[in-house]
């Protein structure tokens, strides 16, 4: 090998390639009810845990992460708890019988011994847009109370800034931000981020181009499976908006 990470034919080494798993929380009332969430600390419906879980089952299935990050809203939060949890136990009933041979390296630690699933870890910049003051209304509400301001937000106006919160741009910026952070953090790795519809939005149109004003025309289900690949420059698209898994709670996707 030459220096400069080159190799002796002088092709330059392919930079590490980072997969990143996003999921957007499970269900919650206020999704069913198409109240505007925001920051609003609201807790996963019913439903919305088994969407949790479900999820949690199929990446325990085929996926094993080097971290799992998340928004620190409990929606958010409670659904990376139960992918780890999932992870945990398919670790725990699959460690005795496991061929190690079959390891990569990053599932291992420095003495050679499978290392377990990780916990979440807390990412405050994974929280939903801050829609301010419209945060427990529905859009039917805002459109009769604040028309002129309720048609600017329709429209995708990027640089409205709902009144205490947040404008599309400031969402984009802080949600291409993080994700891009966390994916240089982890060179070559699997990482999972649990967080919401805006920040996967954002990461989508940032991945395919699409400007902030354009009409939403991809899906944004609750616990789809979604998968990225980040080459050390750019996303690239794997998969996008998958709920096979949700097969037995069919009724809980919604776009």
């Amino acid at each position: 090998m030459s220096q400069g990470g080159a190799s002796d034919t002088g092709l330059t080494a392919a930079p590490p390639v980072t997969r990143v798993v996003l999921v957007r929380h499970g269900e919650t009332d206020w999704n069913r009810e198409r109240r505007i969430q925001g920051q609003t600390d609201t807790p996963l419906s019913a439903l919305g845990r088994l969407q949790a879980h479900a999820i949690g089952r199929r990446l325990a299935a085929t996926e094993r992460f080097a971290a799992i990050h998340a928004s620190d809203l409990a929606r958010a939060w409670d659904t990376a708890q139960a992918i780890a949890h999932a992870a945990a136990g398919h670790h725990a009933t699959h460690h005795a019988t496991h061929d190690a041979t079959q390891d990569t390296p990053q599932d291992k630690t420095h003495d050679g011994v499978r290392s377990p699933p990780p916990m979440p870890v807390s990412q405050p910049q994974l929280r939903e847009m801050d829609f301010g003051e419209w945060e427990g209304r529905t859009s039917a509400e805002i459109s009769l109370s604040h028309p002129a301001a309720h048609a600017r937000s329709k429209a995708r106006d990027p640089d409205f800034r709902i009144p205490g919160g947040e404008s599309f741009r400031d969402l984009y910026a802080r949600a291409v931000s993080c994700v891009t952070a966390l994916v240089h953090a982890h060179p070559g790795q699997s990482i999972c981020v649990v967080a919401h519809g805006g920040i996967l939005d954002m990461i989508y149109r940032h991945t395919h181009g699409i400007a902030l004003d354009q009409p939403r025309v991809f899906s944004l289900y609750n616990a789809a499976f979604n998968c990225l690949e980040h080459d050390g420059a750019r996303f690239r698209l794997e998969v996008w908006g998958d709920v096979a898994h949700l097969d037995a709670v069919s009724d809980a996707v919604v776009a």
